[in-house]
C-alpha cells in the first residue's frame, strides 16, 4: 500500500504562487463578491456621513442625513423666493425718496395714511398721501418707477403715457399735489374725493406699455 504525506509543505517559486492566486480569483465565487461601482460609491458617503463632526462629538449617520437634508431644503426655499417670486421681491423692495420725501412705506400704507388724515378734516393731508400712494402703487407694479429727481408733473406725464385713458386726471393731480406740496394752498374735500377715485381706478387699470423709467 502506497502512503502520500500530507504534511508535504507547498512550497511554489514566486511565478507559480502568483499564478495560483490569479486562477484561485478568477472564479465566479469571488467574482460574485466583488463590490460594485455603487456599492463603492455608496460606501464612500457613508463613510462620510459617518465622518462628520458636531463640536466635539461625532455625528450619527441619521442626524448626518437631517442635517444635509435641513440645508438642501433652505437653499431650495432661499431660491424659490429670490428666482421664483421676481415680481414679489420687486414689490417689497420699492422703497426710497419719493418727490422730495424719503418714504419707505407701501402705497396701501400712504392710502391708510391719507384716509386718516382726511377724517380728521386734514384735506392737505389727504391729498398729498393720496398722489404718493398713487406712484408708490405704480411702482410696485412696476409700471413707473421714480427717482430721487422726478416731479410730480414728470411723474404724471410718464404715468399718462402707459395708462392713456387717465392722463389728463393723472396730470391734474399732480396740479393739486404741487399746489399744496409747494404753494402751500390748502387742500380741500372734493380734491381729495376726486384723487381717492382716480387712485382706486389706477388699482384696477392695465398700462397701455410694460414699463417706463422716470
Amino acid at each position: 500500500m502506497i502512503t502520500i504525506p500530507v504534511d508535504v509543505p507547498v512550497d511554489p517559486a514566486p511565478p507559480e504562487a502568483r499564478d495560483w492566486l490569479i486562477n484561485e480569483l478568477s472564479k465566479p465565487a469571488y467574482q460574485a463578491a466583488k463590490p460594485t461601482f455603487f456599492d463603492q460609491v455608496a460606501k464612500a458617503i457613508q463613510d462620510w456621513i459617518n465622518s462628520l463632526q458636531f463640536g466635539d462629538a461625532e455625528g450619527t449617520p441619521v442626524f448626518g442625513i437631517g442635517v444635509i437634508v435641513v440645508i438642501v431644503a433652505a437653499a431650495l426655499v432661499v431660491a424659490f423666493l429670490i428666482f421664483g417670486l421676481p415680481r414679489l421681491n420687486r414689490r417689497s423692495a420699492v422703497a426710497g425718496v419719493l418727490f422730495g420725501d424719503d418714504d419707505t412705506r407701501s402705497a396701501a400704507r400712504m392710502r391708510q395714511d391719507a384716509a386718516a388724515a382726511a377724517s380728521r378734516g386734514d384735506y392737505s393731508t389727504g391729498v398729498m398721501e393720496l398722489f404718493r400712494s398713487i406712484a408708490r402703487g405704480l411702482a410696485e407694479r412696476t409700471l413707473v418707477t421714480t427717482t430721487p429727481g422726478t416731479t410730480a408733473r414728470g411723474f404724471a406725464a410718464r404715468a399718462g403715457t402707459v395708462l392713456p385713458t387717465v392722463d389728463a386726471r393723472l396730470l391734474a393731480a399732480a396740479v393739486d399735489f404741487d399746489d399744496v406740496r409747494y404753494l402751500g394752498r390748502a387742500g380741500t374735500q372734493q380734491q381729495y374725493y376726486t384723487l381717492a377715485a382716480l387712485e382706486s381706478d389706477l388699482r384696477s387699470l392695465r398700462p397701455a406699455l410694460e414699463s417706463v423709467s422716470a
